[in-house]
This record gives structure tokens, C-alpha cells and sequence, in this order.
């Protein structure tokens, strides 16, 4: 059964439990997955913008050009 973290309430939720209009984040396999949702975003969140970072010290440039891509 999926389980959802719902970030309203800040409870976990499974398929009964979850309302339709529920600002909600998975579906996660576990309850414990589920709780941990708001951290992992986070720990993501932060990877990404070290990754970022890193990408911007490098002076990297993208290898293609959007003028040059068909429409």
C-alpha cells in the first residue's frame, strides 16, 4: 500500500486515508519513507545547489545553444 507525507497536516497517509485535494508528497512504499519525506527533499535540495555551485565554479557553459535547436 503507497503512503503519502501530507504537507499540510505534516502527517503520514495512505490511499484510504488521503483526501483527494490533498497537497501531499509521494507515493512512498513504507510509513517510515513517508516521514522522512520532508528531510529527503531537503537533503536533495542541498546536493543539488552544492552541485550547482560547483557547476558555476567550473565556468561551465552549456554544450548547446537554444538558437541553434529546431522549433
Amino acid at each position: 500500500m503507497p503512503y503519502w507525507y501530507n504537507v499540510d497536516t505534516k502527517s503520514v497517509e495512505s490511499d484510504e486515508t488521503r483526501g483527494q485535494d490533498a497537497n501531499v508528497m509521494g507515493p512512498y512504499a513504507t510509513e517510515a519513507e513517508a516521514r522522512q519525506a520532508i528531510e529527503h527533499a531537503r537533503e536533495n535540495t542541498e546536493r543539488w545547489d552544492d552541485e550547482d555551485r560547483e557547476w558555476d565554479a567550473k565556468g561551465a557553459t552549456p554544450g548547446w545553444d537554444d538558437e541553434d535547436q529546431e522549433d
